[in-house]
C-alpha cells in the first residue's frame, strides 16, 4: 500500500482533538507544534503507557525461566540435579532468547500492516500461552526436559514484543522528543528482567511456605509465580485494545523498508548492539544461574535465597542507566558514548574474573553490576543513534535526487522503525550466542574463563567499529556531513 503526502503538509497542520478511545490516525503531524500542543501529544503519551506496561509484561514472561531453572531442582526434575544442572539450565534459559530474537524482525514488520493498537493487544494475549504451559507442567516431575524447552522457547513470545513496541512508539513522537520517548519504552520494558528477577523468587519462598514438604512447596511456588502473571497480561491486552491508536502514515510506502535493509549503517549498528543490548539480556538470563553456580554456599543465607542472590540488581542498574544513555547521547554524540562503553566493558570482564580467581561474591557482584551500568549506557547511546543516521542520510538522499523533504523525513522514520526492529532482533540474538559460548566453554574447557575473554576481545572490536564508522572526522565529513550533531 502506498502513502501519499497529503496536501497542505507545508502550511500549520489543524487542531488535534484528543480522544479516550482507540482508532485509526488519518491525520498525524508531530512535527507541528499547534498539532502537538492540541492534542497530539496527549494521544502520544496515551500510547507511550499502554506500549510500556504491554513491554513490561513482555520482559516478565521472557526471563521467568532465569529463575525457574535454578529452582526446579529442588522441584524434583531429576534433569536439573547433579553435574548436567549448569549446562542444561543454561540450555533452557537460552531457548527463549533465541525465539525472542527471530520474532523481533516479523513483530516489526508487524506494526505498519495491522497497527500499533492491534498488534499490541495480539502480542500481549500471546504471553498466556507459556504461563498457562509452565504452571501445567511444573506440577508433574517426570515430564521430560524437552517438553520444558518448549515452553522455555514460547516464552520468547515476551522477547518479540519490544520490537513491535519501539517501532511503534518512534511514529508518535516528534524528532525532538523521540529520543526521550524511546528511552522510556525500553527502560519501561528492561526493567520487567529485575522486576521478574525480585518477585518470582518471593513467590517461590511462599510457596515454599505455605507446602513445608520441599519438592511440592518448590512446584507451588513456581505454579503460582507462573500464574501470577495472567490477570496483568489481560488487563494489558484489553487496555490496548481498547485504548490505544494506529497511525495510517505509519503503513509501507514500498521503498523505505528496503533502502533500510540495504543500509550498511542497519547492519553496523546491529552488530554494535550485539555488545550492547545482547550482553544485557544475556547477562541478565545468565546471572541467576551463574552466582548459584560460582557460589553455592549462598543457598544457606535464606534472605538471599529468597531475594534470588540478588541477581534482580543487574537488571534494574541496566534498565535505569538506559535512558541516561539516551541523554548522554544526546549532548556528548552517540559514538563517543557508545565507544568509551565497549572500552570499559572489557575492562569490566577482567574485574569479573578477577572476583571468580578470589572468589569474592561482594566484588563479583559489585563488577557485574558496573558492567550492566554500562549495558544500559549503551542500549540508549546506540538506539539514539539509529533515528539519527537514517534521518541524516534521507536528507542527503534527498539533497542529491531532488526529493520532497516531507517524504523524506517519512521514508526516514520508516527507515528507523525498520531498522529499530531488526538491531533489536540481531542484538537479541547475541544474548543467545553469549549463553552458548558459556554452555559450551563449560562443556569443553571445564571453564566458562575462555568465553568470558573471548566476550572481552570483542568488546574492544566493536570499539574499533564504532570509532571506524562513527569518530573519525574525515569519514564523517566527506560521507554525512549532517551525522555530525548526532554521532560526532
Amino acid at each position: 500500500m502506498t502513502t501519499t503526502v497529503e496536501a497542505g503538509a507545508h502550511t500549520p497542520a489543524p487542531d488535534f482533538e484528543y480522544r479516550r478511545r482507540g482508532r485509526w490516525l488519518d491525520h498525524w503531524q508531530p512535527e507541528d507544534e499547534h498539532f502537538w500542543m492540541s492534542g497530539g501529544k496527549r494521544t502520544a503519551w496515551k500510547n507511550l503507557l499502554f506500549s510500556v506496561f504491554s513491554e513490561h509484561l513482555g520482559f516478565n514472561v521472557w526471563v521467568i525461566w532465569t529463575i525457574v531453572v535454578t529452582n526446579m531442582g529442588n522441584a524434583g526434575f531429576a534433569f536439573m540435579q547433579g553435574p548436567q544442572a549448569l549446562n542444561n539450565a543454561l540450555l533452557l534459559t537460552s531457548a527463549p532468547v533465541l525465539v525472542g530474537a527471530a520474532l523481533r524482525v516479523p513483530y516489526t514488520f508487524a506494526i505498519p500492516k495491522f497497527g500499533g493498537r492491534a498488534f499490541t493487544a495480539f502480542s500481549a494475549s500471546m504471553l498466556l500461552i507459556p504461563c498457562l504451559g509452565l504452571a501445567v507442567f511444573i506440577n508433574r516431575p517426570d515430564t521430560p526436559m524437552s517438553v520444558f524447552l518448549i515452553l522455555a522457547a514460547l516464552a520468547g513470545f515476551g522477547g518479540g514484543n519490544f520490537s513491535s513496541s519501539m517501532a511503534n512508539i518512534s511514529f508518535f513522537f516528534p524528532e525532538g522528543k523521540k529520543g526521550t520517548a524511546l528511552g522510556i519504552n525500553a527502560a519501561g520494558g528492561n526493567l520487567g528482567v529485575a522486576v521478574t528477577q525480585l518477585a518470582v523468587p518471593l513467590v517461590i519462598a511462599l510457596g515454599t511456605t505455605i507446602v513445608a514438604t520441599s519438592p511440592e512447596g518448590y512446584r507451588l511456588g513456581l505454579t503460582l509465580a507462573a500464574l501470577m502473571w495472567v490477570p496483568f497480561i489481560v488487563i494489558a491486552a484489553s487496555g490496548a485494545l481498547l485504548f490505544m491508536d494506529s497511525i495510517t502514515s505509519a503503513k509501507p510506502d514500498g521503498q523505505s523498508y528496503k533502502l533500510a535493509m540495504t543500509n550498511k549503517h542497519n547492519w553496523v549498528m546491529a552488530f554494535l548492539y550485539i555488545g550492547t543490548f545482547g550482553s544485557f539480556i544475556g547477562f541478565s538470563f545468565a546471572f541467576p544461574t551463574l552466582i548459584k553456580a560460582n557460589f553455592p554456599e549462598l543457598k544457606d543465607v535464606g534472605i538471599l535465597v529468597a531475594l534470588g542472590n540478588l541477581a534482580f540488581l543487574g537488571a534494574l542498574v541496566g534498565s535505569f542507566t538506559r535512558p541516561f544513555g539516551g541523554w548522554l547521547a544526546d549532548r556528548m554524540g552517540g559514538a563517543k558514548i557508545t565507544f568509551t562503553v565497549f572500552v570499559s566493558q572489557a575492562a569490566g570482564i577482567a574485574l569479573i574474573m578477577a572476583a571468580l580467581e578470589l572468589h569474592n561474591f561482594p566484588l563479583y557482584l559489585i563488577a557485574f553490576l558496573a558492567l550492566f551500568i554500562l549495558t544500559g549506557i549503551g542500549n540508549g547511546s546506540t538506539y539514539r543513534m539509529i533515528p539519527m543516521i537514517f534521518s541524516a542520510e534521507s536528507q542527503k538522499r534527498a539533497a542529491e535526487t531532488g526529493q520532497d523533504p516531507e517524504q523524506a523525513k517519512a521514508s526516514a522514520k520508516r527507515q528507523a522503525g525498520a531498522a529499530l526492529g531488526v538491531v533489536g532482533a540481531v542484538g537479541a540474538f547475541g544474548g543467545f550466542l553469549l549463553q552458548q559460548a558459556l554452555r559450551l566453554s563449560n562443556i569443553h574447557y571445564g571453564s566458562m574463563a575462555p568465553a568470558f575473554w573471548a566476550y572481552a576481545a570483542l568488546f574492544l572490536v566493536m570499539g574499533a567499529v564504532t570509532w571506524w564508522f562513527y569518530l573519525r572526522s574525515e569519514f564523517a565529513v566527506q560521507r554525512m556531513p549532517s551525522l555530525a550533531y548526532a554521532n560526532v
